[in-house]
């Protein structure tokens, strides 16, 4: 027993010590991580763990919801971290609005935007898709017949679109382009929307 002790007393030392340290470094780099409120459980999800693209679910896209903060940080962990991110602010309908832009290769492949939390998720990017596959480039005919009880003329800076709500979907909507040469403000007949694309998907909060 006498040997035992010493034995136990140097584990216990040990263990002591490392603890300590470990606790004194995290403190002076200021982590927080074993918070389970602070913690960035976002970085758990399967989108992060083979780096595929996000997906767009009825709960958001990737990990971009409505319970995401408005803020730089938050938005990049949200899409995995696979876009530079950009913050802006626009005039429209008479007051400013915030938005994140993702870019990759030089080209805006998401918009967010929101108040404190995020509230419309706009996607561009070919390699994001619906849990049904529709994606950038699905023909409208692909989805519907008739653009009758579920389109609209898209309005702002879709004015030139057709925004569809996705089938048995609360948030989803498609907008919808093509050509066509008929007069302004009027819906496309559905002989001419179904030769027309999805060009942006769009989630709603």
């Amino acid at each position: 027993m006498k040997t035992v002790r010493p034995a136990l007393l140097a584990i216990a030392l040990v263990l002591t010590g490392c603890a300590s340290s470990g606790s004194s470094s995290e403190a002076s780099s200021g982590a927080t991580w074993w918070n389970p409120l602070t913690y960035s459980w976002s970085s758990l999800a399967p989108w992060h763990w083979f780096g595929s693209s996000p997906e767009v679910t009825e709960q958001g896209v990737g990990g971009l919801n409505g319970a995401t903060a408005m803020n730089e940080a938050a938005v990049s962990d949200g899409l995995s971290g696979n876009y530079e991110v950009r913050k802006g602010m626009r005039g429209e309908n008479g007051g400013v609005v915030t938005f994140f832009q993702a870019v990759k290769e030089k080209q805006v492949k998401v918009e967010v935007t929101g108040n404190t939390t995020v509230s419309r998720i706009d996607v561009m990017d070919s390699d994001i898709a619906t849990t049904d596959g529709k994606k950038i480039g699905t023909p409208f005919s692909d989805l519907y017949s008739k653009a009758f009880n579920v389109c609209q003329k898209g309005t702002g800076s879709d004015a030139d679109g057709v925004e569809c709500k996705a089938p048995g979907s609360q948030h989803i909507s498609y907008l919808f382009r093509g050509e066509w040469h008929g007069p302004e403000g009027l819906m496309p007949a559905d002989d001419t929307l179904k030769k027309w694309t999805i060009s942006k998907i769009i989630w709603r909060s």
